[in-house]
């Protein structure tokens, strides 16, 4: 007997559910994250009972759990998710793993309990970065994948910088429970559309057996296909024949590359330049959240809350920002909106050298520089995603057979996460090294070369060669 059609199945595999469910998956592990690390002191001092001096040891030992367990997790997840017949198992697993850290973190009252926690939390934010980006790709196609990044990038950073302000505030006023209380409920939340998630080629199946529709991911191929030809229809064919065989993968390759195909591509300058993009995203994320509480404490006398709420300044642009930038990306190509973003940075991170102490009006100028680098921040959020997917899509069509059915799309954003987190965990080392050394105004303007080089790699790499290097 056949099995029945699932009830709600339209709107269960509807492009909006899916997209909103990776977004809330997302924001769900940067905001848990954020809500415990400003009550891990206390949670060392009044559970554990570690003498003051010890504390700031073992946060930081903590902090480099969830770090390194994501950055070893992200590749395996990668690897099980492209051989996996659907994402949403690992998907739901890495929530599970999640909900165990969650309770550990919240009954745990010895050091060894509490880095398993951690542990368990950095191997769930490697399974939702994994595949959640990928099961975006499968869902709303390279072309609207700028635009989506763009817009789930802007929702989650409020997560991200609200969560340690939120955190902070709730424990003082309620305690343990209460900071708790507010990770289990959107664990919860998150639990239950991860749960009813249908995927797009399985909602295909049951439409195709129930008035044989053509599949989504068919129509999506034929209308890439069709975009195609009528690119070939306006562009030489044989200078096209000749891009597609730059991306054709040789025979005789290694059994460790048939095995993780995506490593061949990994020698692919434009793919490696689109993870610098990321690399240097995240860099620049975990600088702000490292510097500008402690800045703002030095120089107006801010507390935690006080110092919270100067990140709005820098999440509203980035939420304006972000889908505009994306559908830019996704209308002109990557390019345009990686040079002209981290090129805008430049001088606009050397400009933070302008911050002093003083009262209303030096606070208005700090959060006005904020606002102008978080413009910057929503312009580099989608164009390291959309070069890396497309980069390797090329290396897909082109060698079909060699990178399996599902395609080497989850074994990429394994890497892109690897690194992402890489950034997350170097971007406060360096930042607060060179502050206490230089200064922050001399720090950011180390962060401004960093993000000119990254400027001068995109003109040459992201989006190919342009048309005055191509020709030497």
């Amino acid at each position: 007997m056949a099995k029945s059609k699932p009830l709600g199945l339209a709107w269960r595999s509807n492009t909006l559910f899916i997209v909103s469910t990776v977004g809330i998956g997302l924001f769900t592990d940067l905001f848990l994250y954020g809500l415990v690390v400003p009550i891990l002191p206390f949670m060392l001092r009044d559970r554990v009972n570690l003498p003051e001096d010890q504390i700031q040891s073992y946060v930081s030992a903590l902090l480099a759990a969830y770090a390194g367990a994501s950055v070893c997790s992200s590749l395996p997840a990668g690897i099980i998710a492209d051989r996996v017949p659907t994402r949403q198992t690992p998907f739901l697993v890495g929530l599970v793993a999640l909900l165990a850290a969650t309770l550990m973190l919240f009954l745990g009252q010895s050091i060894p309990v509490l880095i398993l926690a951690r542990v368990l939390q950095g191997v769930s934010a490697a399974v939702v970065w994994t595949i959640g980006l990928a099961l975006l790709l499968d869902t709303v196609g390279p072309e609207n994948l700028g635009k989506t990044i763009g817009s789930i990038f802007g929702f989650i950073s409020i997560g991200e910088l609200a969560a340690p302000v939120l955190g902070g505030v709730v424990y003082k006023k309620a305690g343990y429970p209460g900071v708790f209380g507010i990770g289990f409920a959107i664990l919860a939340i998150d639990f239950i559309m991860r749960l009813l998630l249908i995927e797009k080629k399985t909602a295909a199946k049951w439409e195709k057996q129930d008035d044989g529709t053509v599949d989504d991911s068919e129509q999506q191929d034929g209308g890439t296909a069709t975009g195609e030809d009528g690119d070939d229809n306006e562009e030489e064919p044989l200078l096209r024949k000749k891009e597609e065989d730059g991306y054709k993968v040789p025979e005789g390759q290694s059994k460790v590359v048939r095995s993780f195909p995506i490593l061949y591509v990994l020698k692919d300058p434009r793919l490696l330049t689109a993870f610098l993009l990321a690399f240097n995203q995240a860099t620049l994320l975990s600088t702000f959240d490292a510097t500008i509480p402690t800045e703002a404490e030095e120089l107006f006398g801010f507390d935690s809350l006080k110092s919270g709420l100067l990140f709005i300044a820098l999440v509203l642009p980035y939420l304006i920002m972000g889908p505009l930038a994306g559908w830019l990306v996704d209308r002109y190509g990557p390019k345009p909106a990686a040079v002209l973003g981290f090129g805008y940075l430049v001088p606009v991170l050397i400009l933070l050298r302008l911050a002093r102490p003083g009262g209303t009006s030096a606070i208005v100028i700090f959060c006005a520089l904020l606002s102008l680098c978080g413009v910057g921040m929503g312009v580099i959020g989608s164009p390291s995603i959309v070069e890396a997917s497309y980069v390797v899509s090329q290396y897909d069509k082109a060698n079909p057979q060699f990178f399996g059915e599902q395609g080497p799309y989850a074994q990429l954003y394994a890497f892109n996460s690897m690194v992402f987190s890489l950034g997350l965990t170097v971007g406060p080392l360096i930042s607060g090294g060179l502050r206490d050394r230089i200064g922050y105004g001399n720090m950011n303007a180390v962060i401004a070369m960093l993000c000119l080089i990254t400027t001068l790699l995109s003109i040459v790499y992201i989006g190919g060669k342009p048309k005055f290097l191509r020709r030497r």
